[in-house]
C-alpha cells in the first residue's frame, strides 16, 4: 500500500455563521399571542428599544433584551373585532391592533398608532423624564391619516415640533393613499386626493420619512419622503413599480383660494438604481426596500443608502445604491414633467415657469413670501400640475456599490455604521433578508468613491426559523444590532473579532473595520488607543506586510493529511474569514513535488503572489479527492 500526503493551505474561504446558539446573539422569541414586530424607536438616551407589535408595546434593555422586559397589552375592542369579521377581513391575521407608529412627542411621552382592526387608533404612551415609567394613557384618538387600516401596507411616518408627517392608506379599502400632516395646531393638511399625478396606482407603499435642512435657516427646512407607487400613465419606463423620493416644505400651509389645506410645495421624482447593461438596456431595481440616511458634519447633506429589490419575473435580486443630496436638489430644480404631444406624453416642460418657482418654501431666503397662503395664483395652479420632475435621480457612481442576483434571498433592511479604522473611515452595511440572514459587508475606495469594492464581512442567522427581517436599529453606544421580524426580536453585536481566529494574518485578511491584530489576539479596535503592535490593513487585506510571521512563510495553515491508494477521502480546513482561499495540493511517495489536487467540483485557483490576488480571485469549494 502506497501512502499519499495531501496538504492543506488554508487561507480562509466564504464562511455561514449559524449565530443561534452562540453567546453573540440574544433572542426574544415573542409571545405567543402576538406577532410583526415591526415598529421600532432605539431610545439610546434612556438605553430602551420601544417595539410595536400585534396587540402590545414592548421596552427592551438594550443591553441585553432578555432582560427585564417590559410590555403593555393594546388589544383591539371586541367590538372592532367583530366589524373587521363582518367587512370580511381574516380575524386570525388582520382584525388585531398592530403597532405602526412610534414616535417621540416630547421629554416624557411617545405618540403612538395602530391599526385597530382596520379602525386606526392613536394614543400617548408615558415613559417619564427620568422615572422608571411605561404607561399607556387612558385617552384615544382616531387614527385615520396617522396609521395604515391594513396591517399589510407599508406606511412610514416622522413627528416633529408637535406635527405627524405620515405617508399612509387613509381608507378601509386602500385605495386613497396619501401623504398628511396631522397633530399640531394648524389644519390638517394632505397631498391631492384621487389625482395619479399626484400618488399613482395600488401599490404606493410608503418606505420612510426625513427631515433634511436646506439651508441654514429653518423656513428653509423639507421633509422628504421615500416611498413606491405605479408608473404614471404614459411614463415610458417599461416598469410597473418605481421607487420616488418626494419633498414638500416643513413650513406648508396649503393655498388660499386653490389647494386649500393641500400641500402646495410637494414634488416628487425617479429614484433609480440600475446596472448599464449592453446595448443601452439597463438591469433595473425598482422595488424599494428601505432608507438609511447616514448623517454627515454638514446636516444639509446626508448620504442616502437605499435598498431595492427586482420586480421581474424573470430573475430575483437585489442592490444596495448611495444618493447625495446634490444630486437630489439638482433634479428639484431642474425641468417639471409634462405632457403634450400627439401621443400625450412626458416631455420637460419647457414653457416659463411662474416665480416664485413652484416647490420654493416661503422664506427669506427665497422670495420674501411669509405663507404658502401668500403665493400667487399662478404658481399654486402649476404646481398642482406639474408635481414630477422630469430627470431622475442617479446614484452615486451611475451604478450600485452591490448587487446580489441568482441567490435564494432579496435584500430587505439595512442600516450603515461609520466606522473609524487605521487606514480611514469605513462604512460597515448591515443587511436584513428576507430568510432571517443579516449581511455584514464593507464598502472601500479603490481609486475614489465613484469605485467601490465590496467586501463581505460576515453572514449570519439570526432567527430560529427563516423569516423576512422588517426592522433595523443600530446602537453606536452599546455596538449592538436589533433586528425585528414576525417571529420576534434579536439581537447581536457589531464585531465579533474572535471568530477570525487566533493568528495575524487571518486577522488581517478578515479586513473588518472593527477588528485589529494586538499582537496576541484578534480584537476591537479602538482608534484612540496607542498601541505599535496592533495590525490592521482595510484597504488592502495584505497579511505579508502587517504580520511578521509571514514575511518568510507566506502562508496561515500548512495541514498534512495522510490518504490510501484508490479510496477517496473529503479534503477539509477550517476557515476563518471571508477574504481568502484554500487549497490542496499531493505530493506521492519518492516526489518532492507537490501538485494541486483539482477535481471537478473546485474552481481555479489563484497564485499567492500578492494580496491584491487573494482578494480578487475565485473562491475555490471543497475538493473531494481520489488518490491515485
Amino acid at each position: 500500500m502506497l501512502h499519499h500526503v495531501v496538504h492543506c493551505f488554508s487561507l480562509l474561504t466564504p464562511l455561514f455563521l449559524t449565530m443561534l446558539e452562540s453567546s453573540n446573539l440574544v433572542t426574544f422569541n415573542g409571545l405567543a399571542n402576538s406577532s410583526s414586530y415591526d415598529a421600532f424607536l432605539l431610545d439610546e438616551e434612556r438605553g430602551r428599544l420601544l417595539v410595536g407589535a400585534e396587540d402590545h408595546i414592548f421596552s427592551f434593555d438594550l443591553v441585553n433584551i432578555n432582560r427585564e422586559h417590559k410590555q403593555i397589552a393594546w388589544p383591539a375592542t371586541p367590538s372592532k373585532r367583530d366589524e373587521c369579521k363582518w367587512a370580511g377581513k381574516d380575524l386570525g391575521k388582520e382584525c388585531s391592533n398592530f403597532i405602526r407608529v412610534l414616535q417621540p412627542f416630547n421629554q416624557t411621552h411617545l405618540y403612538i398608532c395602530g391599526t385597530g382592526a382596520f379602525h386606526p387608533i392613536c394614543s400617548f404612551l408615558e415613559m417619564g423624564k427620568r422615572e422608571n415609567i411605561f404607561r399607556l394613557a387612558s385617552h384615544f384618538e382616531n387614527g385615520r391619516g396617522k396609521s395604515p387600516y391594513d396591517p399589510k401596507m407599508l406606511s412610514a411616518s416622522l413627528l416633529i415640533d408637535g406635527e405627524l408627517y405620515s405617508g399612509t392608506s387613509a381608507d378601509f379599502m386602500g385605495r386613497d393613499f396619501a401623504i398628511f400632516r396631522t397633530l399640531g395646531d394648524h389644519h390638517p393638511i394632505r397631498t391631492e386626493q384621487h389625482d395619479s399625478r399626484w400618488l399613482n396606482g395600488k401599490k404606493r407603499k410608503f418606505i420612510g420619512v426625513h427631515l433634511i435642512p436646506e439651508s441654514d435657516n429653518p423656513e428653509d427646512d423639507k421633509i422628504f419622503l421615500f416611498f413606491k407607487e405605479n408608473a404614471m400613465d404614459g411614463e415610458h419606463t417599461g416598469k410597473a413599480t418605481i421607487a420616488r423620493i418626494g419633498q414638500l416644505c416643513k413650513n406648508d400651509m396649503g393655498g388660499h383660494r386653490s389647494l386649500v389645506n393641500k400641500w402646495t410645495t410637494f414634488l416628487k421624482a425617479r429614484l433609480m438604481c440600475s446596472v448599464p447593461g449592453v446595448n443601452g438596456i439597463d438591469t433595473h431595481f425598482d422595488e424599494l426596500q428601505d432608507v438609511f440616511l447616514m448623517s454627515s458634519k454638514d446636516p444639509k447633506n446626508p448620504v442616502i443608502y437605499a435598498v431595492f429589490t427586482t420586480s421581474s419575473n424573470i430573475f430575483k435580486g437585489s442592490a444596495v445604491c448611495m444618493y447625495n443630496m446634490a444630486d437630489i436638489r439638482r433634479v428639484f430644480l431642474g425641468p417639471y414633467a409634462h405632457r403634450d404631444g400627439p401621443n400625450y406624453q412626458w416631455v420637460p416642460f419647457q414653457g416659463r415657469v411662474p416665480y416664485p418657482r413652484p416647490g420654493t418654501c416661503p422664506s427669506k431666503t427665497f422670495g420674501g413670501f411669509d405663507s404658502t397662503k401668500d403665493l400667487p395664483d399662478d404658481v399654486i395652479t402649476f404646481a398642482r400640475g406639474h408635481p414630477a420632475m422630469y430627470n431622475p435621480v442617479h446614484p452615486i457612481g451611475g451604478r450600485p456599490i452591490m448587487v446580489r442576483t441568482d441567490v435564494d434571498y432579496q435584500f430587505s433592511q439595512l442600516v450603515v455604521d461609520r466606522v473609524e479604522a487605521e487606514d480611514g473611515q469605513y462604512d460597515v452595511m448591515f443587511i436584513g433578508t428576507d430568510v432571517g440572514t443579516v449581511l455584514k459587508v464593507v464598502t472601500i475606495p479603490r481609486e475614489s468613491w465613484h469605485d467601490l469594492e465590496e467586501v463581505v464581512l460576515e453572514e449570519m442567522t439570526v432567527f430560529r426559523e427563516p423569516t423576512p427581517i422588517t426592522a433595523m436599529e443600530l446602537s453606536t453606544k452599546q455596538q449592538q444590532l436589533y433586528l425585528g421580524s414576525g417571529l420576534g426580536v434579536s439581537q447581536m453585536s457589531l464585531h465579533r473579532c474572535e471568530v477570525y481566529g487566533k493568528a495575524c494574518a487571518e486577522c488581517c485578511l478578515a479586513r473588518d473595520p472593527y477588528c485589529a491584530w494586538d499582537g496576541s489576539e484578534c480584537s476591537r479596535y479602538f482608534p484612540t488607543a496607542k498601541r505599535r503592535t496592533r495590525r490592521q490593513d482595510i484597504r488592502n487585506g495584505d497579511p505579508l506586510s502587517q504580520c511578521s510571521d509571514l514575511q518568510h512563510h507566506g502562508s496561515v495553515e500548512d495541514r498534512g493529511v495522510y490518504g490510501v491508494e484508490n479510496s477517496s477521502m473529503f479534503l477539509e480546513c477550517s476557515p476563518k474569514s471571508q477574504r481568502a482561499l484554500i487549497y490542496w495540493q499531493q505530493q506521492k511517495p519518492n516526489d518532492d513535488r507537490k501538485h494541486e489536487v483539482r477535481t471537478a467540483r473546485t474552481l481555479p485557483r489563484v497564485g499567492l503572489s500578492s494580496s491584491r490576488e487573494w482578494k480578487n480571485g475565485q473562491l475555490p469549494l471543497w475538493p473531494s479527492a481520489s488518490l491515485t
